[in-house]
């Protein structure tokens, strides 16, 4: 007969954390972060740590070039999504390899047969305010000039008024060619004054753009993410289907760790493409998803460099409704961490875990951290800022931008959900939404850290090792979910309000 759990299936929101003792030399600005994502033996190091315990999600909504250039930044790691083709994922790992800090790809580019709308257009869509002016309207095209608030007045302009009457035309720029240092280019733009300092190479076309305001940004990113040529970490996503392809081409672009993306990674499917790997590149690959003891140790035999653990649970994802499989996240990474740290004590080596899915309010990364996890994935959190690929967009009175599932019909991202059968998407196990706008990446995620540190510290934990080891967790009963929010009283506006 079937197997049967008989302790629910249960959430983060169903457990609080018991404070701890907080001595004095335990507070916010003493919490280290630092947290494993490859596996390694007792008494050595990780051949990678991340600086923050986050990871953006596998998705084409969320992980492109971009968001894994601005979280590296920031400390922690984006996997690419790989439900694109080899080629363009190839291209957006070498864009992540390839960036130095402060030399920008210029996201905002227009030609000058566009109009002075066309401009402003742009500006309430991305937010910038210098538009970089190419033969073609590409990031990389033929320089022709600059347009920035100090070419136009809306007051006198007319809206269909050309950009090449009013931008500052190319031979009225100072810029410098491709191969000069960073420091080199901020000396430029004090000794000229200007905002913006445009690179190209000996044909004239864009390469990159040097910002005035970026020039304090750099002092403040001393927890990016960098490999030993002082490069961004890339991380990029492969599915079971044609790896044997896809990760050479990713292995050559300079990728620093894999992931194999699918629903369910107890498989067969999922242990032939890790072996792949091992036994024929020198890069690190990580597993997924799983919700048991016995999913974690397949993949951990099977190579696996860390277990991402989670089905079902992501705020797009629709699988335990459509297939009626998974497990409530909670549940399913306590079992699997104790699975962990028994495998640890047995062998020496320790296995990170990422905790993938079902985090709605920011605790609940704190309580995936003392539950076991090393690190989270999400997806939902990363798309609502500036830095994810989808668009801004105007719903009735609020921002808000688009957000799909891998397994949407807009996604159709069959080879994640693939169980050897027909190779095609025969019915959706993700939807297609929006979430509400929030703004910059930096802005939130510093916010979001500070909520973690300040939690830690009244744990009385200066380490995720520390706060894994010591924390006090308590189920919580539907009343006192009731009782832990505000209630019985009229609320007011606050702008302090987050996630």
């Amino acid at each position: 007969m079937a197997y049967y759990y008989t302790e629910p299936s249960r959430t983060f929101s169903e457990f609080l954390l018991i404070p701890n003792l907080t001595t004095k030399d335990c507070t916010p600005a003493n919490v280290d972060l630092k947290t494993p994502i490859t596996k390694f033996k007792k008494g050595e190091k990780p051949a990678i740590t991340l600086n923050i315990p986050f990871s953006s999600a596998v998705m084409q909504s969320v992980s492109d070039h971009s968001m894994a250039i601005a979280l590296a930044r920031c400390g922690g790691i984006s996997f690419i999504f790989g439900s694109q083709s080899v080629e363009s994922q190839a291209a957006m790992v070498r864009k992540v390899k390839e960036y130095k800090a402060g030399f920008v790809v210029s996201r905002s580019n227009l030609t000058p047969s566009h109009t002075l709308k066309d401009v402003l257009d742009l500006r309430e869509k991305n937010g910038h305010s210098t538009v970089a002016i190419t033969h073609d309207g590409t990031p990389n095209g033929k320089l022709l000039g600059i347009v920035t608030s100090r070419d136009y007045r809306l007051s006198r302009d007319t809206m269909d008024k050309r950009i090449e009457e009013f931008m500052t035309p190319f031979s009225a720029l100072i810029y410098n060619k491709a191969g000069i240092t960073l420091s080199e280019a901020n000396d430029l733009i004090w000794e000229h004054k200007l905002n913006c300092l445009p690179i190209v190479d000996e044909e004239q076309n864009l390469r990159y753009l040097v910002f005035r305001k970026d020039y304090d940004a750099h002092k403040e990113n001393p927890l990016a993410l960098l490999d030993q040529k002082k490069s961004y970490i890339a991380g990029a996503g492969i599915n079971t289907k044609d790896y044997e392809e896809r990760v050479p081409a990713l292995v050559e672009a300079g990728v620093d760790i894999l992931v194999v993306d699918a629903s369910d990674g107890y498989s067969e499917w999922q242990r032939e493409a890790i072996e792949y790997v091992k036994n024929n590149f020198d890069v690190k690959i990580g597993a997924g998803n799983v919700v048991d003891r016995e999913g974690f140790l397949y993949l951990v035999e099977s190579g696996a460099d860390f277990v991402k653990v989670g089905i079902g649970g992501g705020s797009i994802c629709i699988t335990r409704e459509q297939k009626g499989i998974g497990r409530g996240q909670a549940s399913a990474l306590i079992e699997v961490t104790e699975a962990r740290d028994k495998y640890y004590e047995e062998t020496g080596i320790y296995i990170p875990i990422c905790s993938d899915g079902g985090i709605v309010h920011d605790y609940h990364i704190t309580l995936a951290l003392a539950m076991g996890a090393d690190f989270v994935m999400m997806g939902r959190y990363f798309a609502r800022f500036d830095e994810s690929p989808t668009k801004k967009l105007k719903v009735g009175n609020n921002f808000v931008k688009e957000f799909w599932g891998e397994g949407s019909n807009r996604a159709r991202n069959w080879q994640r959900y693939d169980t050897g059968g027909k190779q095609g998407l025969v019915f959706e196990e993700g939807v297609d939404s929006y979430v509400p706008y929030a703004g910059s990446l930096r802005e939130n995620l510093d916010k979001t850290i500070s909520k973690i540190k300040s939690t830690m510290s009244n744990c009385g934990a200066n380490t995720i090792e520390e706060m894994q080891q010591n924390a006090r967790i308590t189920l919580v009963s539907a009343t006192s979910l009731v009782e832990g929010g505000a209630h019985d009283v009229i609320m007011k506006e606050s702008s302090l309000s987050g996630e």
